[in-house]
């Protein structure tokens, strides 16, 4: 089997779609690398940032790591909602695309960031209204309380540039260009690091080699990692505005020979799409913050092991979440095209190279767990609690990737109700309600045992969905 890489072949095998021609097995497998590749690569290099991002705050204490950890939950519940608002009218553009309906795909794209910015202005009135009691909501102490809603009100301007962000990236994503989208989320790693590098430590001097060097630095700790997150979302929001509206092939509204007109029903599709997963994000997100309350008593060592031990587990499980990337662009397109054929493979083919790449790195994740901690704090009982979670972890990664790419997959096909309420049940009835069964025997250990366990749970949910979901005879397709 040969496989070519090129956007040339890309754009040919998404053509292949549209037009109905015949693709074979490699020409498939050929199209899911291809536009997984980039997206995993970003998805990484995100995660590497928050690696970064909590090494460096790490490096100064468990209390400040403590602070971030306290409420990072409440920041990728923020950011989720916006996500869901921004999938709404992503999907839309997808089943356009694949019947050949450009002109409705920009309309759809211009219908997304009206209401998209509507839409994030009010979540920034909420979290600005909040930001000053949700710590104490949390339950932590009053050492890490101002610290932590500092970090939150800061990040909180940025849901804006993060709406721009996510809606221009996923409109590029749907019309098969990964590569830009990719590329801007790598750019913005960097820039976070290096702005974070100057907000967080104070002016001091490096020394290489013979020679000393002055860097200036601000000294802010905290507040500082929030700034330079905020400096780096605006940074990429607006080229990637730029990419989509004025660049691309399929989106550039310049293509455009009829006057726009604003239609309701694009707005109710969104909704009807979005609202699912908004529902499934805050009561998720909700179920994070539960889990946090449940870690919060355990002390500050605790809650900073549980906070890297995320991010540790980020890295392992982002490869899945570039993969089911490709999964919405091409099932998306295969229903917009009417091809029930390509929605059923691609599917299938998917969900199993998520699982294996997956069992791969929960090896890894295993292995080098230590070293994966280690480089997130100098605390050595941050560093042995951080390593034991991890390590129990890794037998769930397959399992997860079948829960992350299955549950693409029903975005793709506009299908967002029934999979949101497996992602609900699975993390209230059984994540929680193990996790608080077996925090005050087990501490932090009992917590993720329970996350294993509900994540293998879900997985299989999933998979059983999906084999009913393919086996209906139609495709739901909003076109």
């Amino acid at each position: 089997m040969r496989l070519s890489f090129s956007k040339s072949v890309t754009d040919a095998l998404l053509a292949k779609i549209r037009e109905g021609g015949v693709m074979s097995r490699s020409e498939k497998l050929n199209l899911i690398i291809q536009l997984s590749i980039p997206s995993i690569l970003a998805q990484v290099t995100t995660v590497l940032m928050f690696y970064i991002d909590a090494g460096m705050v790490g490096s100064l204490g468990a209390e400040p790591a403590a602070a971030i950890g306290l409420v990072e939950p409440a920041t990728w519940l923020f950011g989720s909602l916006v996500s869901a608002a921004s999938m709404g009218f992503s999907v839309q553009a997808a089943h356009f695309i694949g019947a050949n309906d450009f002109e409705k795909a920009r309309a759809v794209m211009r219908h997304g960031y009206a209401f998209g910015l509507s839409f994030s202005m009010i979540l920034l009135l909420i979290t600005v209204l909040i930001a000053f009691r949700l710590p104490v909501w949390l339950g932590g102490g009053v050492d890490i309380q101002h610290d932590a809603s500092m970090y939150f009100l800061i990040f909180s301007f940025a849901i804006p540039f993060h709406l721009i962000e996510v809606l221009s990236a996923s409109m590029l994503k749907v019309s098969g260009d990964m590569r830009r989208p990719s590329l801007m989320a790598i750019l913005m790693c960097v820039l976070d690091v290096i702005f974070n590098f100057f907000f967080i430590f104070p002016t001091r001097t490096l020394t290489i080699a013979e020679w000393q060097l002055i860097v200036p630095g601000c000294g802010w700790g905290v507040a500082g990692a929030a700034l330079g997150t905020l400096l780096a979302f605006v940074s990429v929001a607006l080229p990637l505005a730029y990419f989509a509206i004025f660049r691309s092939s399929i989106l550039a509204w310049k293509l455009d020979v009829e006057r726009f007109v604003w239609r309701w029903q694009y707005v109710w599709n969104a909704v009807k799409i979005g609202a699912p997963m908004a529902l499934q994000y805050l009561l998720m997100n909700g179920a994070q913050l539960v889990s946090t309350m449940i870690v919060a008593p355990l002390g500050n060592v605790a809650i900073a092991a549980h906070s890297f031990g995320i991010t540790a587990e980020s890295l392992c499980y982002m490869p899945g979440y570039g993969i089911s990337e490709a999964a919405t662009t091409l099932v998306g397109q295969s229903v917009g095209a009417d091809r029930r054929d390509l929605h059923r493979s691609f599917a299938w083919m998917t969900v199993l190279m998520g699982m294996a790449v997956m069992a791969f790195m929960g090896i890894i994740m295993y292995i080098f767990a230590p070293e994966m901690i280690g480089l997130l704090t100098p605390v050595p009982e941050i560093q042995a609690l951080g390593t034991s979670i991890l390590r129990i972890e890794a037998f769930a990664e397959p399992f997860f990737a079948a829960a992350i790419v299955a549950y693409s997959v029903c975005v793709g096909a506009g299908d967002t109700l029934k999979p949101s309420f497996i992602n609900l049940g699975s993390m209230w009835l059984v994540r929680l309600t193990l996790a608080y069964a077996l925090a005050s025997h087990y501490g932090l250990r009992g917590v993720w045992f329970a996350m294993a366990v509900e994540l293998s749970f879900r997985g299989l949910m999933f998979i059983f969905y999906l084999y009913r979901h393919l086996r209906q005879k139609k495709c739901k397709n909003l076109t």
